[in-house]
């Protein structure tokens, strides 16, 4: 672990002010359904979201990246996510080199339909583990189509919950070359509980919540700072 604090505690002072912007942008999509993100210097894109639009971004970015998604949000528009063709999707999504852009678009018009019962959930349900488990679970009527552990993180963090960690393929690797923990196969439920726990000491130690943790660990990863 000290490996790991040590390269943590040398990169916040550095960006913490980028850091700080996204979590206003994330805050102000959980609280009033809309937001402005602005990813420069890291990616020359601006533009305007809603929940919907946000939630059909994490379904994007699931086997893709964040930047390519960043992209594809910003080409579709938040009316276009709610009222594109699969078609109309599938092309925007191609044009940028999606390697699934027929199955991600059925999967954004799938859930128009649903928007009101995930929308319920969320006003509802305010402790994001127990969330995370309706809407990603194997077996839960609210589960979210191509959504894990990680996809539903994602989301929750990016509409403001700030205690759930994303183990992307940046973060899983951070954790295992600063010895947090061992190279696996298959990361289970449980091996995710167990490396949320072991980031949420990280956190701790830090004086940060898991939301801002996985923005620094991107830009140590990266050299940016997406979301």
């Amino acid at each position: 672990m000290r490996r790991a604090l040590e390269i943590l505690k040398g990169v916040i002072p550095k960006v913490r002010e980028h850091v700080q912007r996204r979590m206003e942008e994330f805050d102000r999509l959980g609280r009033e359904g809309v937001t402005h993100f602005d990813f420069r210097p890291f990616l020359d894109i601006d533009y305007e979201a809603d929940t919907f639009s946000e939630l059909c971004f994490c379904i994007l970015t699931a086997n893709s990246s964040a930047s390519m998604g960043i992209k594809i949000q910003a080409a579709v528009g938040t009316e276009g996510f709610r009222s594109m063709s699969v078609e109309e999707l599938t092309s925007i999504i191609a044009k940028y080199g999606h390697r699934f852009p027929d199955q991600r678009a059925e999967r954004i018009v799938d859930l128009r339909s649903r928007w009101e019962e995930i929308k319920g959930l969320l006003d509802q349900e305010r402790d994001p583990h127990k969330l995370r488990k309706l809407i990603a679970e194997p077996g839960s009527k609210h589960k979210i189509k191509g959504f894990g552990y990680k996809e539903a993180s994602h989301f929750l963090r990016n509409i403001g919950f700030k205690d759930v960690a994303i183990l992307d393929r940046h973060v899983y690797r951070f954790m295992v070359d600063t010895g947090l923990f061992p190279e696996v196969k298959t990361m289970t439920p449980k091996r995710y509980m167990e490396a949320e726990r072991i980031l949420s000491e990280i956190c701790r130690r830090l004086g940060i919540t898991q939301a801002e943790l996985d923005l620094y660990i991107w830009y140590v990863r990266t050299k940016k700072i997406l979301k």
